[in-house]
């Protein structure tokens, strides 16, 4: 059954991912009656919330925009910097949402900050268990018990889920800043407020079935290694 639901995690995630991006280049094509850039948005947002240390600044790649706590840079993908459409206004004002939390304090980010590196470890430690299980299962098994190797992808599962589920807060809350601010500043009209909220939607999508699919993983193991009791 787990395998089964794994599956179709898989599926949807891959469903959701193409619905963001489909929905992402709609909008990209519709320009903002205010005629603002992404980069334009996220520096008059910031400046609303007294923000002051933080730069604004352009990344390679799609939909690679994100907002860096440890060097307080609001990092904005070329299609989002120079865009001017409902879907790079909702971007840039989400990210500068990250970058109000960090400012306020918010506590769900601080933890989640606080879990990166160990979050980070952990995958690390994950890819080479599960390396080590494909090239040289013999030596692993071996050498260590079962229940052992076990316990320890339990272990990484476990903080990757808890890593999954604090993101959630922390992104819908950065989009539900994003979208009271463009909308109170007047800096989209109410068919482009739908469009942002629409695709700030499919955009928390992901990191919804990301939760999902690791807290499915972690009982899947948990499951193995129950069984590996009898």
């Amino acid at each position: 059954m787990i395998i089964v639901i794994a599956v179709v995690l898989m599926i949807v995630s891959f469903a959701v991912s193409a619905r963001l991006k489909n929905k992402f280049k709609k909008y990209s094509k519709i320009g903002l009656k205010s005629g603002l850039s992404g980069a334009e948005i996220a520096e008059l947002m910031l400046r609303d919330n007294g923000i002051q240390d933080v730069k604004v600044t352009h990344v390679q790649g799609s939909l690679t925009d994100h907002y860096n706590p440890a060097n307080k840079t609001v990092n904005l993908s070329e299609e989002v910097y120079y865009g001017r459409s409902a879907a790079s206004a909702a971007v840039a004002a989400h990210e500068c949402g990250h970058a109000v939390q960090h400012a306020t304090g918010y506590a769900a980010l601080e933890l989640r900050s606080a879990l990166v590196p160990i979050q980070n470890v952990s995958g690390r430690i994950l890819n080479f268990v599960v390396l080590a299980a494909i090239f040289g299962g013999a030596f692993l098994y071996s050498t260590f018990p079962i229940q052992l190797v076990l316990l320890v992808i339990i272990a990484c599962y476990f903080v990757l889920t808890v890593f999954t589920f604090v993101t959630l807060p922390v992104e819908f809350n950065a989009s539900s800043r994003a979208l009271a601010w463009v909308r109170n500043r007047n800096i989209v009209d109410s068919s482009e407020y739908d469009m942002a909220k629409d695709a700030l939607k499919w955009a928390a999508m992901t990191y919804v079935v990301a939760a999902i699919g690791a807290l499915v993983s972690l009982l899947y193991y948990i499951m193995i290694l129950l069984g590996s009791r009898d």
